[in-house]
């Protein structure tokens, strides 16, 4: 059966719904339901996001959303398809150029805006927590000592491991849930889930989501995005499924690395750019600069 709505988890669905200017009502109403109440945000301003280091000779980072609002908190959310090595650590990276920034020239008292980094996995950690921790959803990380005492709470990392969120429609409560049901099976739904049709904001989301609203081109960038995120996640369960056959010593980790080598070598032969192929495998930029 044809999709009629996008899917979120390519570049341009997610985007399309999240990072315009003309849609931002959504992104608000989505990180409200995710964060304190004590951080409601009213309004929101997108910022570059694509951000250079103090010298030439420093990395860049290039975030999916990057976003201020209005008292000057500091909001990056990412959307990441596949495990990468090193990935809590890049998120840590990630995180201290909108610190850096808001160093002020002259007498400055260091006092800082808060920071979020809000990352939508299609994957789990497997290696964080325990038994209990693996099956979340949403994992809240501060700065604390070792009795949980909070040492700094204007840091941020929240991780929504979307495979855990196993709710139907029948069990949503909250409205983040809704939000984590719209964002995991939006592709699926063939029409508006009843729960959706009486919410202003969701129904202003998937008349964005509708894929015969789309211009040509529009269509073309989300074919074009579209296409690798199937191939990759076919390649991967093939892998998965082969690595096991085979008898490697960990069947799943090995057939995905294979996969994702082989998928990067693809899209790299096809002009994909370096910070999508990232994206789409979750390979270091060190393996896919050695293919």
């Amino acid at each position: 059966m044809k999709a009629k709505y996008l899917n979120l988890f390519t570049d341009f669905g997610f985007k399309k719904i999240f990072g315009e200017e003309a849609n931002k009502n959504l992104l608000i109403d989505f990180l409200n339901a995710l964060l304190p109440i004590k951080s409601k945000i009213k309004d929101l301003t997108f910022k570059n996001t694509e951000l250079l280091g103090q010298t030439s000779l420093d990395r860049k980072v290039v975030y999916d959303i990057y976003c201020e609002n209005e008292v000057g908190e500091k909001f990056i959310v990412e959307l990441q398809k596949a495990k990468q090595n090193f990935f809590k650590e890049r998120t840590i990276y990630y995180s201290t150029f909108p610190i850096r920034e808001q160093a002020e020239k002259g007498e400055w008292n260091y006092n800082l805006k808060a920071v979020y980094c809000i990352g939508i996995l299609d994957f789990t950690f497997k290696d964080y927590g325990n038994e209990a921790e693996f099956k979340q959803v949403v994992h809240d990380i501060k700065l604390r000592n070792p009795e949980g005492i909070t040492f700094y709470d204007k840091l941020s990392y929240i991780y929504l491991e979307m495979p855990n969120f196993h709710k139907t429609e029948g069990e949503l409560e909250t409205r983040l849930d809704k939000w984590l049901y719209f964002i995991k099976n939006l592709e699926d739904f063939q029409s508006i889930p009843k729960i959706f049709k009486d919410e202003v904001i969701f129904l202003e989301a998937f008349e964005k989501a509708e894929l015969a609203k789309f211009n040509r081109e529009e269509l073309d960038n989300y074919e074009a995005n579209l296409k690798p995120y199937r191939d990759l996640y076919s390649v991967i369960e093939t892998a998965k499924s082969d690595g096991k056959k085979e008898g490697f010593q960990d069947g799943i980790i090995e057939g995905e690395k294979i996969a994702k080598l082989k998928m990067a070598r693809t899209l790299k032969e096809n002009g994909l750019s370096l910070d999508s192929i990232l994206k789409f495998t979750g390979l270091s930029e060190d393996e896919i600069n050695a293919l």
